[in-house]
């Protein structure tokens, strides 16, 4: 641990004043001048003589422990011992902050309430924790010290930023309370402090916006309101063309609407403004949009929040001030260039709001994106500079592409956090590549770096040239590429609007003038985000990047009409309505008011289309060397679950190791057929059986014929027929008819049969192997089928592996009936066929009675698969179909009657998207060790829709199974995140940057050559 940092430095009149580095030195691991100290007083002397952090007077110890009390607050900047650099406990913000701080960056100094302050707040009723005020009036006093000011002081204020920061970045769905510290009184002082009345008032007036929105709920649209009424009376179209007297009386306006909606005036004690607005950022994290970010993203609702409060520092002083917010890498394509935006004469929540499109940070940037305005590099080119070896320090220290924020204070830099940067699928393998090729990380790094959902993006379809070039009389506007990936849909105008097309089934596309961390719910419906204000590092553009999403930000030429709902394109006559047809491009930022035809991605043109050479793709060569890599690395064998040979062909094309769940049921779901297998299902002629029977054999070879030739090598799980009944009984009358007449039977006869097969819950009834019990003649058909089109394709010169699974097992005897037929049938068909063949019986383990008692199962199974759908549902005693009527609430939290916290979370997460650890996979992890005891050789997998989900897969990877099996278009994926577990398992590789969606860090397999 270090004390202090490099580049020191000291409020002065207001202005920031640094002592050059080379003007100090250690000693005895504190930081003194080399040249002589001016008298001063014990104030101003703090940054030269930094306090001793361990004494009781500022009630900061070495340790967890402080006065008694559990250390929660944490001090960094100059003269400050450097805190535990764990982002769990301070953080994502806190860390990013105290590291720069240690590296001896511009950083204002501060202070961290760590994450476990929020966890005690939530699970204790909104109580603070004994001891936080006390540590942190001391961190205040820390501060006060650093700075040469006073919190509270009317003479010389020392000003906060108050922001949250939990341990993964959340963009924009937390709260940030700027300027803290201000009161009427205060601000004159702070004005005579800078010598910048301008100033004080700008940032008095931004201070209760946000306090009243933040901490007191206000709408911050009454204030946006009054704010351009005032800009109206002054002849104004700019905030910052305001003057000071008109800032003024914009700030007692902005009180008057406060009182007015809340009832209470604007508190002047700076004191009660921290304690507040640091109870609202805890409270930001049980936020509705927090909540919703949180279950897409499947981080749990206990990690809480960190509240980072630093010293202001000022964007908004003038023209040699400015905020910004920039990527050591591009994070839509991965190049490797600084990506940024600033605003002059502005604070950070103008960037990122995307109230105003930004100017481009470098000249490259500018030419980019067909600006014009004048950029950073510039208009101030020595910040420039100084941001540009910044950012190549952190780049270098941290090994990964860093989203940055930045403020130029008269035109000194101050670097206000880093973090991981949010990366589309595109720029993800890039940058792994490319720092790979720099030395930055190993291969294994390079896997633990790739989100395994992100290939789903470069598998993902994209807009095909010829029909862009015929849609260009469509073509509407252009703006900046924020999100690569094509979206086609319906415009919708708002997220509620958004939300119910996706329930309705509906694509659309959000279009909004900026979008704001309220909009989250509405941008994860839709299929792509369009916004006409904001730029490449807005709200919109960074969250577009984290979901997935294809997106176009900035786009200047387009205006909504609030009044009529509707958007037009300025100098045109092109209109867009809600509900009319909309297509954006995110790689290229172009609009078209038109439906678009997309075409497949590179990746699947090279390995399934067969239209594009892989030496004519850099995105496939690079999908190929990942998915290799994931294979050298990976234990877990990666399946497909595939019912038709196109389905096995494309698994294969994309790695799959074979077919891990063939459904034969959805065979039988082609309108020609299913009158046969009605047919064979109610016909209570034995004559009619057989000819249905024979038909649907037929039927059923030539489609495991076309599954087997494509499997050649591979091992191809067929699974029995296994839905009830009544779902192949047609449900109105005119069908019901059309098989009474083909079935020669009485309309009458075929609803007592329909009724007498009705089932109070068939998903528990009559189906699955108890169909082959009371049926034979099913199991028989099926497992002929199976073995006469294993012979015909082994007879083709093919390696044939088939394996037989019976569903719904519960017992030995129920798994030795149905063996038997098996066995008798392809024993049958060998003899007919002059050859023999090996093959598997296995059962799907899919009810917890079949897991507890799967050492004697297993003495005749060969196989066991986990169908973790059914078996999810059997666990829970919960229908996937009715869980969404109360599983969100218990998802989201439900009022708690008893002491201690405000809610109580129920699940973590849904057991359907992802795997019960605790409960279905114990039963998993009973079932394995039960079957290995009677049979040591008995393979295990999983078919259920975990199969294709990264912690899931993780799981089946720490328990042993065999492998996974996951839809074609998830195998990539899969190979993946089986990749990952194995290196997390080994304790190599990196920690993955950030995790994907609720469906994903997920397992990965190779790329079949």
């Amino acid at each position: 641990m270090r004390i202090g940092c490099l580049l020191p430095f000291a409020f002065i009149s207001g202005a920031v004043a640094f002592v050059a580095p080379a003007a100090r030195l250690r000693v005895r691991g504190a930081l003194l001048p080399t040249h002589p100290r001016p008298s001063t007083t014990a104030a101003q002397s703090a940054v030269a003589e930094p306090p001793d952090t361990n004494t009781k007077e500022t009630g900061i110890s070495v340790g967890n422990v402080v006065n008694g009390f559990e250390r929660y607050v944490f001090s960094f900047g100059d003269g400050c011992d450097t805190p535990p650099l764990d982002k769990n406990l301070l953080g994502g913000k806190g860390k990013g902050v105290s590291e720069m701080a240690d590296m001896g960056l511009p950083v204002p100094p501060g202070f961290v309430i760590t994450t476990e302050a929020c966890k005690y707040y939530r699970n204790n009723k909104r109580a603070m924790p004994e001891g936080l005020d006390m540590q942190v009036e001391a961190a205040m006093k820390v501060l006060e010290r650093q700075m040469n000011a006073q919190f509270g002081s009317i003479d010389n204020p020392l000003l906060v930023a108050v922001r949250s920061g939990a341990r993964v970045s959340m963009p924009g769905m937390m709260e940030t309370v700027l300027n803290l510290g201000l009161n009427d009184e205060a601000v004159e002082g702070f004005a005579r402090q800078t010598n910048n009345r301008r100033l004080a008032y700008d940032s008095y007036r931004r201070f209760i916006t946000m306090y009243s929105n933040v901490v007191e709920h206000v709408n911050p649209r009454i204030f946006e309101k009054e704010l351009e009424k005032m800009k109206e009376e002054q002849g104004v179209t700019q905030d910052v063309d305001l003057s000071a007297d008109a800032l003024k009386e914009l700030c007692q306006r902005f009180k008057a609407l406060k009182l007015k909606a809340t009832g209470t005036p604007f508190p002047d004690d700076p004191r009660e403004q921290l304690v507040r607005a640091i109870r609202a950022v805890f409270d930001s994290w049980d936020s509705e949009r927090a909540g919703a970010y949180r279950r897409f993203h499947g981080y749990p609702d206990d990690w809480g929040t960190a509240v980072v409060i630093m010293t202001m520092v000022f964007g908004n002083k003038g023209d040699d001030s400015a905020t910004g917010v920039g990527f050591t890498r591009d994070p839509s394509t991965g190049e490797k260039r600084f990506y940024g935006e600033f605003l002059p004469n502005a604070q950070g929540e103008d960037v990122v709001a995307g109230i105003r499109t930004p100017q481009p940070v470098n000249e490259l940037q500018a030419v980019r994106s067909g600006s014009d305005l004048p950029t950073l590099e510039k208009t101030m080119p020595e910040a420039y500079k100084q941001l540009m070896e910044t950012a190549q320090k952190l780049e270098t220290h941290f090994r990964d592409m860093q989203d940055l924020e930045f403020t130029i204070d008269k035109g000194r830099l101050f670097m206000l956090q880093t973090r991981t940067g949010k990366r589309t699928g595109l720029a993800a393998i890039n940058i792994a590549f490319d720092m790979l090729n720099e030395g930055l990380i190993d291969e294994k790094e390079l896997i633990m770096r790739i989100e395994p959902e992100q290939l789903v993006q470069l598998l993902a379809p994209v807009f095909d040239p010829q029909e862009k070039k015929r849609a260009s009389p469509h073509l509407a506007a252009r703006g900046l590429n924020a999100g690569p990936g094509a979206a086609s849909g319906v415009a919708v105008f708002s997220t509620e609007k958004a939300v119910e097309m996706k329930a309705k089934g509906v694509k659309c596309v959000l279009v909004r003038e900026e979008t704001s961390p309220e909009d989250f719910s509405g941008m994860v419906a839709a299929e792509g985000v369009l916004t006409m204000r904001g730029g490449s590092t807005s709200h919109a553009a960074v969250v577009a990047r984290g979901i997935g999403k294809p997106c176009v930000c900035g786009c200047g030429s387009l205006r909504y009409n609030r009044e009529e709902n509707f958007v037009r394109v300025e100098g045109t006559g092109m209109v867009l309505r809600e509900g009319d047809p909309i297509s954006i491009d995110g790689t290229t930022g172009e609009v078209y008011f038109a439906e678009l035809h997309t075409t497949p991605s590179e990746v699947l043109q090279v390995l399934i289309d067969k239209t594009k050479l892989p030496e004519e793709s850099k995105t496939f060569q690079q999908f190929n060397t990942i998915m290799t890599l994931a294979d050298k690395y990976r234990r877990l064998r990666v399946h497909a679950n595939a019912d038709t040979g196109r389905d096995a062909e494309v698994a294969r094309a994309l790695g799959a190791q074979g077919i891990g769940l063939t459904r034969t049921e959805h065979m039988f779901m082609d309108k020609e057929r299913l009158t046969d297998v009605r047919k064979m299902l109610f016909s209570e002629t034995e004559q009619h059986r057989k000819e249905a029977v024979a038909m649907l054999l037929k039927y059923q070879k030539s489609d495991f014929v076309e599954i087997f030739r494509a499997m050649d090598g591979h091992p191809t799980t067929i699974r029995l027929l296994d839905p009830p009944r009544h779902e192949f009984m047609p449900h109105d009358e005119e069908e019901l008819q059309q098989l009474a007449d083909a079935m020669d039977t009485p309309l009458e006869e075929l609803l007592r049969i329909s009724e007498a097969i009705r089932e109070a819950n068939p998903m528990l009834g009559h189906r699955g192997c108890r169909l082959g019990i009371l049926f034979p003649y099913l199991t028989e058909m099926q497992a002929q089928a199976i073995f006469e089109a294993a012979v015909e394709v082994a007879k083709e010169g093919k390696t044939v592996m088939p394996e037989v699974m019976v569903p719904l097992v519960t017992s030995k005897n129920e798994l030795r009936h149905q063996k038997a037929i098996i066995d008798n049938t392809a024993k049958a068909a060998f003899e007919r066929s002059g050859m023999t063949l090996p093959y598997k019986v296995g059962t799907m383990i899919e009810l917890p009675r079949a897991a507890l008692r799967a050492k004697e199962i297993a003495e005749l199974a060969e196989f066991f698969s986990f169908g973790t759908n059914d078996l999810t549902q059997s666990t829970f005693g919960i229908s996937r179909d009715d869980s969404g009527h109360f599983v969100p609430a218990y998802i989201s939290g439900v009022e708690y009657p008893g002491e201690g916290q405000e809610k109580i979370q129920i699940l973590d997460n849904n057991p359907f998207d992802v795997l019960d650890q605790d409960g279905v996979g114990e039963l998993m992890e009973i079932a394995r060790d039960r079957g290995k005891q009677s049979n040591p050789n008995l393979k295990t997998g999983i078919c259920g829709e975990h199969g294709g989900e990264g912690r899931s897969v993780n799981f089946c990877h720490r328990i042993g199974l065999d492998y996974v099996s996951c839809s074609p278009y998830r195998v990539p994926v899969a190979r993946l995140a089986a990749a990952q577990a194995a290196i997390e398992e080994l304790g190599g590789g990196a920690e993955v940057a950030y995790q994907g969606p609720s469906v994903g860090y997920i397992p990965g397999k190779t790329v079949v050559s």
